[in-house]
């Protein structure tokens, strides 16, 4: 580890301390911005930066940053965009892309953008409904009001999209409202080799030098969605000591699980995932090793994999840090001691922390028929995935709203429904190495006698049975999928298609383990994890910020460099050290437009920096911006010491990591020339054609 947490922010019940916190909108410590940085956010100023920020349905963050809906996010965060628009005559991942004309914006297959118009405090709503009720009964209520909320918010409005989010594990219960954009096109991404410059070795590490960043558009009715809210640009960017906001969806973090939830994390579920993941990445190399086009096609599934191996080993080595978890653990024996004191409480919350380690218990007998029959370990395949969908459809949607899984709630149907008929390339020969594997880890995890193996094996090995499940199936084609979809329980019962067959006899298993695991799991985690954050509203009060949801938070902080190893760490990096690091080998190889315009660019142009700001996975795509709500930066990383930052901050050491607005301003107008794209940022810089209505691609 090369970092120490600092006890007070640990307690993940005491008031946040310095920079620390991913604050909800609708609680955010404005009076302790001023104390510290002499900048009050108003309500109108926080309304603001709420409706000029979005999130991207696939996990990231995102904001509008001009008039004509024009959408700014990382070009991590597009990847499955450009990915899917690439062929092998057109890579886009490797020589980017600019639309010159309005007219060249192209559709992404499967891109949703939301944008947060409305939150409601629906927690007495809630509690009211499931007072008195455990287990199954409170599981299959707290579900039920859930649903029923969401669907009256959308009210059959598919531009709207509703969901109840869960705070302070289940203290709190906010409906969040938001705007959907379905028709979103690509406007501009460079090329990976500059957006991802230095590659997994410099993942998770700083100084950087990425232009980590791609421009997206939304659409209404097929012209350029009017956006009344949006930031602005800022003539400097980011300075050293400024005071920063972020504004995203971060996406999870775990600070404040019980000691037996954190004991899961790190003895169990880390260990077994990064496992998985490790091979996962072994098998995806050498596939990219058959060809040009093989390589193309498996690279965005590889980076995700990488990714996720590098940030999932710092949460485990912060789990693994005898002093760190000494420190969470007297933080628990603490809070509960106050409880135990107080006989009123006691009764009221005092078996809860025992009520969570034995649903732990139970979780970690059913862990492995979880992870490889309902959350699909073993059927790892796109394709399956897709014949899932269309027979639990078939079942789930005559059902009453309330009675569906939740993924089919009606509010969740648009968004199902544009994912089930993307018209995303699926390539066969990926599928099968994916399925191939995933069937290999679920013979060797279950166990060849276990009878879901038995079922979904048969006499077949893994390799033949991915073969011809994918090479048999007609689900490439989406209107294959629609007539199954359209027809329902008929459709699908008379389908002799072998990945609906498959799905089709396997459903009662998957259904029955997430039963299992719903009713006598998740129920009793859910319900005791609501009275340990009540213990903690009763001690300390509600000035504090919930565990990230990816649902929208803002952060604040400052521009500022650390210590590392007794070094001091510069906040900000420069242009011309871009091409100090460029060996000419992968990955830290410019690509030839860069190598061309070097000359053309300012190498004091700052690049990326560092700031103190609060943040964790999903906040990728995220606008740094001023107290002025202007655009300083992109985010797209964390330092290696901001890893650990699922249990805990550190504002010594914890760093949020972006591209400064300089950088993409200078390589938009000497690299790119991206002249109609400059003009959108700041008005008046030159001299364009306003922006045209075209039909989708």
């Amino acid at each position: 580890m090369k970092r120490l947490f600092v006890i007070a922010t640990l307690l993940g019940a005491a008031p946040a301390m310095a920079d620390e916190g991913m604050w909800t909108y609708n609680n955010f410590p404005s009076a302790k911005v001023k104390e510290k940085y002499g900048f009050e956010p108003s309500q109108q100023w926080l309304d603001n930066v709420r409706l000029s920020s979005a999130r991207l349905a696939g996990g990231c963050s995102a904001s509008f940053v001009s008039a004509n809906g024009l959408v700014m996010t990382n070009h991590h965060c597009a990847r499955g965009c450009i990915d899917q628009l690439s062929t092998a005559k057109k890579d886009y991942i490797a020589n980017g892309f600019y639309a010159k004309t309005q007219g060249e914006e192209t559709q992404c297959p499967a891109m949703e953008i939301n944008q947060l118009v409305k939150i409601t405090d629906v927690t007495e709503t809630l509690n009211k409904a499931t007072q008195g009720l455990t287990g199954k009964k409170y599981a299959d209520t707290l579900k039920a009001k859930m649903s029923e909320l969401e669907q009256a918010c959308s009210a059959g409005n598919a531009k709207a999209r509703c969901d109840v989010v869960t705070l302070y594990q289940g203290g709190q219960y906010n409906l969040y409202e938001y705007k959907r954009f379905q028709d979103v096109r690509l406007v501009m991404a460079p090329e990976h080799a500059i957006a991802f410059f230095g590659g997994d070795p410099d993942n998770f590490e700083f100084p950087r030098y990425d232009l980590d960043v791609t421009f997206l558009r939304v659409y209404e009715d097929g012209k350029p969605a009017t956006t009344n809210n949006f930031f602005k640009w800022s003539d400097k960017g980011a300075q050293e000591g400024e005071l920063t906001f972020i504004s995203g969806h971060p996406g999870r973090t775990s600070r404040g699980l019980t000691i037996a939830e954190l004991e899961f994390q790190r003895d169990v579920v880390l260990p077994k995932t990064l496992m998985t993941l490790s091979e996962m990445r072994g098998m995806l190399t050498e596939f990219g090793r058959r060809g040009a086009e093989q390589r193309r096609i498996s690279t965005n599934l590889l980076f995700g994999v990488e990714n996720s191996v590098k940030a999932l080993k710092g949460r485990h080595e912060a789990l693994l840090d005898k002093t760190f978890f000494a420190q969470k653990v007297a933080a628990e024996q603490d809070l509960r001691k106050k409880v135990e004191a107080n006989p009123e409480m006691k009764k009221k919350y005092a078996a809860a922390w025992d009520e969570i380690a034995k649903a732990q218990a139970q979780l970690r007998n059913i862990r492995q028929d979880l992870t490889y029959m309902e959350n699909g370990g073993g059927l790892s395949s796109t394709l399956f995935q897709v014949a899932r969908t269309l027979v639990r459809g078939a079942e789930e949607l005559p059902k009453a709203n309330g009675e569906r899984l939740r993924e089919f709630n009606q509010a969740n149907v648009p968004a199902l429904e544009a994912q089930l008929f993307s018209p995303a390339p699926v390539y066969p020969e990926l599928e099968i190495a994916r399925l191939t594997f995933g069937l290999t880890k679920m013979r060797e995890e279950l166990g060849s006698d276990h009878p879901f193996v038995k079922k979904v094996l048969g006499k077949e090995s893994p390799e033949k049975l991915a073969a011809r499940l994918v090479k048999g199936t007609k689900l490439r084609d989406v209107k294959v999928r629609q007539a199954l979809y359209k027809g329902g329980k008929a459709a699908i019962a008379a389908s002799k298609d072998p990945m609906i067959q498959l799905a089709v006899a396997v459903d009662p298993d998957m259904r029955a383990i997430r039963k299992t695991y719903e009713e006598n799991v998740e129920s009793v985690i859910r319900k005791n994890s609501e009275l340990v954050a009540k213990s903690k509203f009763e001690i300390y009060g509600t000035n504090q910020y919930p565990d990230a949801t990816f649902s929208l938070r803002l952060s604040y902080g400052a521009v500022k460099g650390y210590s590392e190893n007794g070094k001091q760490v510069s906040p900000i990096t420069q242009m011309a050290g871009t091409f100090e690091h460029a060996t000419g080998e992968e990955p830290f190889a410019l690509p030839k437009s860069w190598l061309k315009n070097e000359k053309a660019l300012d190498g004091t142009t700052p690049m990326n920096f560092v700031s103190t700001n609060d943040i964790i996975g999903g906040n990728s795509g995220s606008p740094v911006i001023n107290k002025d709500a202007e655009i300083v930066g992109i985010v797209f990383d964390g330092n290696i010491q901001s890893l650990g930052g699922e249990y805990g901050f550190d504002e010594s050491v914890n760093r949020s990591v972006s591209v400064h607005s300089q950088a993409i301003i200078e390589s938009l107008t000497k690299i790119y020339g991206a002249t109609r794209l400059l003009e959108e940022l700041r008005p008046g810089s030159t001299k364009l054609p306003p922006v045209k209505a075209s039909p989708a691609k």
